[in-house]
């Protein structure tokens, strides 16, 4: 497709060259009929070269359509695009284009032949004149011709974008073949034209009659005629060297197949292209970057030692922290075992205190009671006090251990209890984390997708900016083409009506200088 776009940059430039040198040969044409064999500033025109002048001052409508159609097949040529001849919808306007063109070449050949005639019948006409136009008489009907048949087979390129079945896919080559034929054959019409042309402007410069103004005009035209014919012999060249390429490329489709492509499926097919394409460049993987040889085996000692003690202090790292993790269960059971142990002392202080304060009141009670028992009774009263304590004691014991029982799963309860509440905070709080966290990816995610469809709408509208530029700068060359063409018709014209001017000027003077001679002689 890049290199099909290419080719028909390299065919328009072409064909603007041939736009121009056909602007000028038609230009001058006119020129060279309003001034031999009669000149219009001294005598008046035939009405057939009058008419022949008039149909001439109007080319530039019929030729400048030429390249407007072919920047317009250009311009449809794109990398997006699969570009066969079931596609180029825009070949069909370049055709028209040249059927106009050829329209206006038929209407301009009559009285073209007929001026020569009427050249040939003029008594200033000589013998070798009168050939050379009878041969330009030949050649430009060879001319016509020649249109006719480019015409002929660009408007068979043209029928398949309107009319698939119109052109089999196997006369493609053969109407490829025939166009660079007519092409050459162009070339060669023009040859001849340049050929009898120059010897027909170096005959003329003979005539007695002739004035500067006449061969200043016949240099234009050879110059013209030179012009398309270095312009025919390229695109010739052109097109028949890449012959190969335009039968390939614009024939482009399924193989062994004889149905033509339309649009649909050429826009279907390039994108499965682009898919193919697409699917080799991502098997094709960059090779990761690696240490020269000689210098892994200079590092390989380092390498080697730099790795086991990494591995040495990840495995003395991972140990240590294992080691830190029961520590840290160790401490919490001792920590609890140490309040307990706080809190059962604690009970056992009070106990003691309660014991030792209720026997010194007991034995403070029996002194006041009984003041004067013997030392007999006091031993048979102590022992009938001892009994009864013990027994009290016992059961305080009991009780004692069944409540410290009781605090301490209360303790280990609340314990766990706490542990609870504080896991259930921190699990909340990583829960209220997490769910803030995936809000704020899934605004970051929309924000992400707005941005993207706004870098395509970018895209799109920078896409359509650059073809809008080089549209613009392609039309801005046609302009300038076209003011420089004019600009030297203009400075032509300039030029020949100074020279006629002077020429006038000097025959004014010799006239002024017969009269005042005749005045004097009359005199």
């Amino acid at each position: 497709q890049l290199k099909l776009r290419d080719l028909a940059g390299k065919a328009l430039a072409f064909v603007q060259e041939l736009v121009t040198a056909l602007l000028n040969f038609h230009t001058y044409t006119e020129q060279k009929v309003q001034i031999f064999p009669i000149d219009s500033a001294t005598d008046t025109v035939s009405p057939l070269n009058q008419k022949f002048s008039q149909y001439l001052h109007e080319n530039a409508s019929y030729v400048r359509p030429l390249e407007e159609g072919m920047l317009h097949l250009f311009e449809s040529i794109t990398e997006d695009t699969v570009t066969v001849l079931e596609t180029t919808v825009k070949l069909k306007a370049f055709s028209e284009h040249l059927a106009s063109y050829l329209s206006f070449l038929r209407k301009i050949l009559p009285y073209q032949l007929k001026s020569l005639e009427e050249e040939c019948e003029s008594s200033l006409c000589t013998a070798a004149l009168r050939a050379r136009n009878m041969e330009l008489h030949r050649d430009m009907k060879r001319l016509t011709a020649v249109f006719e048949k480019l015409h002929t087979y660009i408007s068979l390129l043209a029928l398949p974008s309107t009319n698939p079945e119109g052109l089999l896919r196997t006369n493609y080559n053969f109407v490829f073949t025939n166009i660079a034929a007519s092409l050459h054959g162009f070339h060669d019409v023009l040859k001849d034209i340049s050929k009898h042309y120059s010897q027909k402007a170096t005959l003329e410069q003979d005539v007695p009659t002739a004035t500067q103004k006449l061969i200043t005009t016949n240099d234009c035209i050879l110059s013209s005629v030179a012009a398309l014919t270095n312009g025919a012999g390229k695109i010739a060249s052109f097109f028949s060297n890449n012959l190969d390429h335009f039968t390939a490329s614009l024939t482009y489709g399924p193989k062994g197949g004889t149905e033509f492509i339309s649009p649909l499926s050429a826009e279907c097919m390039l994108q499965y292209k682009k898919k193919a394409a697409a699917y080799m460049k991502s098997l094709k993987k960059p090779c990761a970057d690696s240490v020269p040889y000689e210098d892994a085996l200079a590092n390989r000692r380092v390498l080697l030692s730099s790795t086991e003690s990494r591995e040495g202090l990840a495995q003395q790292v991972q140990q240590s922290l294992e080691k830190i993790a029961k520590l840290e269960q160790e401490k919490e059971h001792w920590m609890l075992e140490a309040q307990l142990a706080k809190i059962k002392l604690e009970k056992e202080n009070q106990k003691l205190k309660n014991s030792l304060s209720g026997h010194l009141t007991e034995t403070i009670q029996d002194h006041s009671i009984l003041p004067n028992v013997t030392e007999q009774k006091k031993e048979t009263t102590e022992k009938s006090l001892r009994e009864p304590i013990k027994s009290t004691s016992l059961l305080k014991f009991l009780l004692c251990q069944s409540a410290d029982v009781e605090s301490r799963e209360d303790l280990i309860k609340t314990h766990y209890m706490a542990r609870i509440a504080e896991l259930t905070s921190h699990l909340q709080l990583a829960d209220s984390k997490s769910v803030h966290f995936h809000a704020e990816c899934r605004a970051l995610a929309k924000r992400l997708s707005l941005a993207e469809k706004s870098k395509e709408s970018l895209t799109e509208e920078l896409k359509v900016a650059s073809q809008n530029i080089s549209r613009l700068q392609a039309s801005k060359l046609l302009y300038n083409d076209e003011l420089m063409t004019t600009k030297r018709s203009y400075e032509d014209q300039l030029s020949m009506m100074s020279d006629h001017l002077c020429s006038m000027n000097e025959t004014l003077t010799k006239q002024r200088e017969e009269i005042d001679t005749l005045k004097m002689a009359s005199k």
